[in-house]
């Protein structure tokens, strides 16, 4: 398949190893900021393949698992409404608030549906008109257009019966916060090739020049990744610092101009909590005033909630790059995707669940490269 099968070549990925190996001469981290980053460097085996000098730290890019746990509690207490239909992605059903998840309060019969689309959504209220139908937009800004148009089209079509529980977030004021705090490892950074699809990565060059980061943005496969990596370690080692562009075959410096307009026009941005790291300022959107008849924490009266996270739980920690996931003493003990402590052991993105799964916690002192 094109795109995706050159992207997979063993052959193309060792030589990017041999190169990668060939140009370090001392010790660099790096963040790859994306979840779905973390998983195909996990399932592939990628660091196995780096020089011992190079560590690779998985940074907050996991939409799931940066959603504050009283986001999940107000969801949980919206869903649990008998005039409600409660609409999510499937990957936000079982991560845990403070009593429970989604999918308990499914099985405990409230009307929790899986769509594939906000736009799925729309529809349900159409068809359900003495129900009040509630969509979880949750996500970096690559699903901020998709949210954005339910409620666009929502107005246009008249619904009165369908709002957006709103918990979106935004990466760069997350690097820029990576940056500036004072236990920062991180030397270089694959930016989400996603993220910048929509949003090009314009915004990034004056973090790069200020923090005196080189900054790629990357793809997602095993080659995507090793020539992200090959692209950073190459500026760290010459001592340039730039924003560069490995995922040319998708994003454009400018991004998507016509979905930044929609975004532009129905979200505002806003301080945004980060489960496990804390409030960002200037880090997430909100309805704009414009739309705030089609805000859900407006509508239930919800706002008022509040959580405290798990103190066993190190999600913010891993998801600064301070700690790997099996440095958590609850990892694969008390917590486990079947009996969660946080998002990052359930989510698809999730780098405590990518660890697991792959069988990275067993001690690293085995792997010989």
């Amino acid at each position: 398949m094109r795109y995706i099968d050159e992207y997979r070549d063993a052959a193309v990925a060792q030589s990017c190893a041999r190169r990668i190996r060939q140009l370090t001469t001392r010790p660099w981290t790096i963040m790859e900021i994306c979840g779905g980053q973390t998983h195909t460097i996990v399932k592939y085996g990628l660091e196995d393949l780096l020089p011992r000098e190079m560590t690779l730290v998985h940074g907050p890019g996991c939409p799931v698992c940066v959603t504050p746990l009283e986001i999940i509690d107000k969801a949980i207490a919206i869903a649990s409404r008998p005039d409600v239909i409660f609409t999510s992605f499937g990957d936000m059903l079982r991560v845990p608030g403070s009593g429970k998840d989604l999918l308990s309060v499914k099985a405990e019969g409230g009307a929790v549906r899986i769509v594939y689309s906000p736009l799925d959504a729309l529809k349900i209220a159409q068809q359900n008109p003495d129900k009040k139908v509630v969509f979880f937009g949750v996500g970096f800004e690559t699903t901020a257009p998709a949210n954005a148009m339910s409620v666009w089209k929502a107005r246009r079509l008249g619904l009165k019966n369908f709002s957006l529980l709103c918990s979106h977030v935004l990466v760069p004021p997350a690097i820029k916060a990576l940056l500036s705090s004072p236990s920062n490892l991180v030397q270089g950074f694959l930016a989400a090739g996603h993220v910048c699809t929509v949003m090009g990565y314009e915004e990034y060059v004056p973090i790069a020049e200020k923090y005196r980061v080189p900054i790629v943005v990357t793809g997602f496969e095993p080659v995507d990744i090793l020539q992200g990596i090959y692209m950073t370690v190459k500026q760290l080692e010459e001592g340039r610092v730039a924003v560069e562009n490995q995922y040319s075959r998708s994003v454009r410096r400018e991004g998507n101009i016509p979905a930044k307009q929609l975004i532009s026009e129905v979200f505002v941005t806003t301080d945004r909590k980060w489960r496990g790291i804390g409030e960002i300022p200037m880090s997430g959107y909100r309805l704009s005033d414009g739309y705030a008849e089609y805000d859900a924490e407006r509508i239930f009266e919800v706002a008022r909630i509040w959580a405290d996270e798990s103190p066993l739980c190190i999600a913010g920690l891993v998801l600064q790059g301070l700690k790997k996931p099996h440095e958590c003493s609850a990892f694969g003990r008390e917590c486990t995707p079947e009996r969660p402590l946080g998002a990052p052991m359930v989510s698809s993105e999730g780098a405590c669940a990518a660890y697991y799964h792959f069988g990275r916690f067993r001690t690293q002192a085995t792997v010989t490269r």
